[in-house]
């Protein structure tokens, strides 16, 4: 194989035609790929005029815009590595500088100290003229530093390699075929690397893309039009209750209130990172909008993943192609991949790194799975997540957890073990709380389980689950030890049946 697709993403000028947009909930920007391409190639060429060469640490700790894409490509034409901090997550110091071997960090915080730039300096530095030839990447060299989403603690720091970047484009190309008539919408923040996959596609194969934020998605969604929109469990499932929601307001059927929703012009929906709810798949798919769920991590890139003509509900697809899924003998998964991410974390406590990855760079995951005969991948849970009961059951929460964020009350689920003899459940909360309805649905969910697997105590969280308060990550995951941490009284507390805090 001759070159990556990062070589062609910072290569050759795009076909013309094909925009990259910002839209905000003030309005949208709209940018030429052509143009994008061309001011990306000036600024690499003023920043390496100011000193930066391949191998030097870029930091941005911004908002999703305009000026983040072009210090990410310009990094890819200088061979530089770029280290994405999550705003809220990071703060924009000195300290961050020292601590992860900035040469400068680009920030839109209030923030000043030796090699901390705004951000919006990069529009000027754009705009001089000069030109420098593009870097070409070997597939083992390290583009970026990506942080895990820090579910379980503070974020540890990954080096990802162009070859890991590279095999997932490919397949993801291979699978969906975007092409002229697509618009893919992102609105997760830049910081985490897939995101920044879908411009790289859009340079290398010829399709629009959007970028927007958590603050204006729903708001800009039937604006932009998009074909494909990249998203995640939580927020599919937040669409869904406002689609519900606009449907009965309104009168009409769902389908119509999700096209109103999401635009006319979707082709598939994608989601990944966590676990997705069979009935939010089922109900997009119901609506005319298929959605398609995946499964990877930060250390492993996309591992599989449902697409059109090879999908199975329940499943998070096949296995990509440079991708060996290993199911070891207590059923934790195992990624080989032909061009790992990376052979351990650049910055992680001692011991993590030989804990996750073997010498070849295989990752065990942590996750429990099967594959079936036709090779479709199903996730079972997390291995730490298996609880095992005084009386020596081994019982797995996800699907559990499912069960109860079945329910349109429920937005999120998180069970507990307390003290190993019966599960206690943290609910968070879609709206007010009808402790009754809260009740049945229990009594419902119950029904369904083995007696070993029944929840006897429900506590009802004072206000839903969220990034900003700590609670989800940054990819709509909830945050266990902070949750436990949160309601360790009511958790521990005695008593049976729902509790509102």
């Amino acid at each position: 194989m001759s070159g990556t697709v990062l070589d062609r993403v910072i290569g050759a000028a795009p076909t013309p035609g094909h925009h990259l947009r910002v839209a905000r909930l003030d309005g949208t920007t709209s940018i030429e790929l052509a143009d994008l391409h061309a001011r990306a190639g000036r600024l690499a060429a003023a920043l390496h005029a100011e000193g930066i060469r391949a191998g030097d640490r870029i930091g941005i700790l911004a908002a999703n815009g305009l000026e983040w894409v072009l210090l990410d490509l310009a990094a890819l034409h200088l061979k530089a590595v770029t280290a994405g901090f999550e705003p809220g997550k990071f703060e924009a110091d000195g300290g961050l500088i020292e601590r992860y071997g900035l040469r400068t960090l680009f920030t839109d915080r209030p923030a000043t100290g030796p090699g901390i730039r705004a951000i919006s300096e990069v529009t000027a530095l754009a705009a001089r003229p000069g030109t420098i030839p593009p870097a070409r990447w070997e597939r083992q060299e390290a583009t970026t530093i990506k942080f895990t989403s820090g579910s379980t603690g503070e974020p540890k720091g990954l080096a990802a390699s162009a070859g890991s970047i590279d095999g997932s484009l490919r397949a993801v190309q291979q699978m969906f075929a975007h092409g002229p008539a697509d618009d893919i919408f992102v609105f997760l923040p830049l910081s985490l690397l897939q995101q920044r996959y879908w411009v790289y596609s859009a340079l290398a194969y010829g399709h629009d893309v959007t970028i927007s934020s958590y603050a204006a998605v729903f708001a800009v969604l039937r604006r932009t039009r998009p074909s494909v929109v990249m998203g995640v469990p939580g927020f599919f499932e937040t669409a869904r209750r406002h689609i519900e929601e606009q449907a009965r307001r309104g009168g009409t059927d769902p389908a119509s209130a999700a096209r109103a929703l999401f635009g006319d012009r979707i082709r598939y929906l994608w989601t990944g990172s966590a676990p997705a709810a069979p009935a939010t798949l089922e109900f997009f798919d119901a609506c005319g909008l298929p959605i398609y769920e995946g499964y990877g991590l930060n250390e492993t890139c996309i591992v599989s993943k449902n697409c059109p003509g090879a999908s199975r509900r329940g499943s998070v697809g096949r296995v990509l192609p440079g991708k060996r899924v290993i199911i070891g003998d207590d059923g934790v998964i195992s990624v080989h991949s032909d061009d790992p991410v990376g052979l351990g974390y650049t910055y992680a406590a001692p011991g993590e790194s030989e804990r996750i990855f073997g010498p070849d760079g295989t990752v065990r995951t942590g996750d429990l799975g099967h594959l079936d005969e036709d090779g479709f991948l199903y996730i079972e849970g997390r291995a730490d997540d298996v609880i095992v009961l005084d009386n020596g059951r081994k019982v797995i929460v996800r699907p559990i957890e499912e069960r109860l964020r079945a329910s349109p009350l429920v937005a999120q689920a998180v069970v507990f073990c307390p003290t190993q003899s019966h599960l206690v459940a943290v609910l968070s909360p879609t709206g007010s709380v009808d402790r009754s309805a809260l009740a049945a649905h229990l009594s419902a969910a119950n029904a369904a389980l083995a007696r070993d697997e029944q929840v006897r105590r429900v506590v009802v969280a004072d206000e839903p689950f969220s990034i900003d308060n700590g609670l989800l990550t940054s990819q709509y995951k909830p945050r266990r030890k902070q949750i436990f941490a949160r309601y360790a009284a009511a958790i521990t507390a005695k008593g049976d049946g729902v509790h509102v805090q």
